[in-house]
């Protein structure tokens, strides 16, 4: 069971957010941008390793899944969803899902496990987004999808920001192994899913 399951009632508690958008006349470009940004900004502080700055990276990774919603949300009321928008966003959530995870490995020093974690990371978006270019729907589901990162990297690093270890591990390391492992086997679900339908 993913967090994208909860999407239909995300989309509902965007509604407010969707209005005040539009008040200040962003676009989804903008806040697809500005989610980037704060992508950007929690590397940062995850490269910088200390309690505050794990705190910062908590709440700037909060908001940017916050944003990565509302950017299509705000697409679709004001009637400017295109593919065009959509590839910036993809493009995007790719380059902060990298920023991230390296941002998380170079603080921890373990950059061979960071690799593993966003090759796992990048290889499970692959496979969503590949099943939509042979014809089927866009996966989201499995056993890890980018709600589901989002939110063990927050609760991960609040974590982080309390006590640098748990029962004499880091939270940020034990996070990269799961990216590492549940990423690949998701992607291999995805896969396995996809084929099944193809076959």
């Amino acid at each position: 069971m993913t967090l994208d399951q909860f999407r239909p009632l995300a989309n509902r508690l965007l509604d407010p957010w969707v209005r005040a958008a539009k008040t200040v006349g962003a676009t989804p470009n903008t806040v697809s941008v500005a989610a980037f940004g704060l992508a950007v900004v929690a590397a940062a502080a995850f490269y910088v390793g200390t309690p505050a700055a794990y705190a910062v990276g908590a709440v700037c990774v909060f908001f940017n899944g916050w944003l990565d919603l509302l950017d299509g949300a705000l697409a679709r009321e004001v009637g400017t969803a295109s593919e065009a928008g959509d590839l910036l966003d993809h493009v995007l959530d790719r380059y902060a899902d990298v920023v991230v995870v390296t941002g998380a490995a170079a603080g921890v020093d373990a950059f061979g496990l960071g690799l593993a974690a966003v090759t796992g990371v990048l290889l499970t978006s692959y496979l969503g987004t590949q099943a939509q270019a042979v014809g089927l729907d866009r996966v989201y589901g499995g056993l890890l999808g980018r709600a589901d990162r989002l939110a063990l990297v927050g609760v991960t690093a609040g974590v982080a920001a309390i006590t640098p270890t748990v029962a004499g591990y880091s939270p940020v390391v034990a996070l990269l192994v799961v990216f590492a492992v549940v990423g690949h086997l998701t992607a291999i679900q995805r896969f396995v899913s996809a084929w099944r339908q193809l076959a």
